[in-house]
């Protein structure tokens, strides 16, 4: 494949998809095809599976391998439908979540076995490899404060931002573990940055593999 897979990652309200837009914009000013995706969604399966993942009332005891298949099915219909095309294409591919959510979320904060999420996002990934992820590392009293902040319908509360403090707390904790045993691909930043010196940051590491 000729394109480029770059994901972000983080905890709640960490800024990922304002730095997806921003790369974007950036990228697209320099004429390359640029495709923006999300996990779960950006399928209508996705999409689908997105809500009853995080705002069905429904999914409230929803035992975590059940969780990790869902997220895992719309993940590889996203692969096929989207991401693989795009970069057969030559397109750059920025992906707000991928498999470190998945590691993250259901293998580090709800103890499900590390070597089986890897070969399940190996199995849903198939040859499709990332060239670059962005780890962007808030403090939780700040994401907490961040996510106060928010504007959402009244219908849209999210169930895995609704979960307690602990359980955040070894979302981050794992993001970190997977940084230190992955540091050729995984580029920590400081979330509480401005969105512009991010921005500024992810530009500069990105030029050696744009030229």
């Amino acid at each position: 494949m000729s394109g480029l897979l770059i994901t972000f990652e983080g905890g709640e309200a960490c800024g990922k998809s304002t730095q997806v837009a921003l790369l974007a914009e950036s990228l697209r000013g320099t004429g390359r095809e640029v495709v923006t995706v999300h996990e779960p969604g950006s399928t209508p399966i996705g999409e689908l599976i997105r809500g009853m993942l995080l705002h069905a009332r429904e999914a409230s005891g929803l035992d975590p391998r059940a969780e990790v298949l869902l997220f895992s099915a719309s993940r590889a219909q996203l692969i096929s439908q989207i991401v693989q095309p795009a970069l057969e294409r030559g397109a750059i591919v920025l992906s707000d979540r991928f498999v470190d959510s998945t590691l993250v979320y259901q293998g580090f904060a709800q103890n499900l076995d590390l070597l089986f999420l890897d070969q399940l996002n190996a199995f849903v990934c198939g040859n499709v490899k990332i060239h670059r992820t962005y780890l962007f590392d808030l403090d939780l009293d700040l994401a907490q404060a961040r996510r106060l902040r928010r504007v959402r319908p009244v219908d849209a509360d999210d169930r895995i931002e609704a979960k307690p403090r602990e359980f955040h707390e070894r979302v981050r904790q794992g993001y970190l573990e997977l940084a230190r045993t992955n540091p050729d691909r995984i580029r920590v930043l400081d979330a509480a940055r401005s969105s512009k010196e991010l921005a500024e940051i992810i530009w500069e590491d990105l030029r050696g593999a744009l030229r």
